[in-house]
């Protein structure tokens, strides 16, 4: 009866201490992230401010995960014999476990390599390899969300997005340079088809004057149209167009091209399109006689 009520309450001594284990590590999980919110929102809270909040807020439950088991493995004695036995005589099962988290490790490295040299932030508006543009929404210690414009959640791995191609709009200066194309029939008035895309472009709300000093005194337009292109049945102009971010330079795009089309409507300006010259010749019988009456 006494070894029964011993084993009980060692029994019970082990569950206390897992249970206390866990209550420790969520608790000490909480004050670090409290203590993470209090110094990001006492700092400047910019993008780069915020990236590290956002990774160092996820990393936190991870480590204190990883802590709690390795205490709850250290004070209970069976597990600890266990993960003894385990990675003491177990070679090809310790190899198995290497090679099965070598993807994991390898993300958790480019996670922090990210978050250390900074190709982008949480907030940037990037472009990775061929994929379409977002703005980053979050980086954990395995992946990056990027949020697209049509408000789709893109999961990408760390180790991935480490290798490929970044174009980021967003880490230096945002103003864009937004180019409209508009493709002009040949027999349209060149010089008056420039000077009404001009005029269009510099009329738009969101379009920024981005001319140097010397370029006011040269007296160079607020907006550059050239010719870029000369083709078969058209000519295609380029008006280079300044917005203060990427975003805003989209939607500035869309409008110009509703705008100028509904202009060169009005002032005759034709925009070219595909023309098809159909030529039938008249077929004869097998005694020279047409097949057509």
């Amino acid at each position: 009866m006494m070894d029964l009520l011993e084993k009980l309450g060692l029994n019970l001594l082990l569950v206390a201490k897992v249970l206390l284990i866990v209550l420790g590590a969520f608790v000490l999980e909480r004050i670090v992230r409290k203590l993470l919110r209090r110094m990001y929102v006492r700092s400047d809270q910019g993008y780069e401010d915020r990236t590290r909040y956002r990774f160092l807020r996820n990393a936190t439950r991870f480590i204190m995960g990883m802590l709690a088991t390795a205490g709850i493995i250290y004070s209970v004695p069976s597990f600890k014999h266990l993960a003894v036995t385990l990675f003491a005589g177990a070679g090809i099962l310790v190899a198995i476990l290497g090679l099965a988290a070598q993807s994991a490790f390898s993300n958790i490295i480019s996670g922090i390599f990210i978050v250390s040299f900074k190709p982008f932030r949480v907030g940037d508006l990037i472009k990775v390899g061929t994929m379409e543009n977002g703005v980053v929404e979050d980086i954990t210690l395995r992946h990056t969300v990027i949020v697209t414009f049509e408000n789709r959640r893109v999961i990408i791995p760390n180790a991935v997005i480490s290798q490929e191609t970044i174009v980021n709009s967003s880490i230096a200066d945002e103003h864009t340079c937004e180019y409209i194309e508009v493709p002009v029939a040949l027999e349209s008035d060149l010089d008056k088809a420039l000077e009404l895309v001009r005029t269009e472009c510099e009329a738009h709300p969101d379009c920024l004057d981005k001319r140097t000093p010397e370029e006011l005194r040269k007296g160079m337009p607020k907006v550059m149209v050239r010719v870029v292109a000369l083709g078969d049945t058209g000519l295609r102009l380029r008006a280079y167009v300044w917005a203060s971010d990427p975003v805003t330079a989209r939607m500035m795009h869309f409008d110009l091209n509703r705008s100028i089309k509904l202009l060169f409507d009005r002032e005759g300006i034709e925009i070219p399109y595909p023309h098809r010259t159909i030529i039938i010749k008249h077929g004869t019988g097998r005694h020279g006689q047409s097949n057509i009456p």
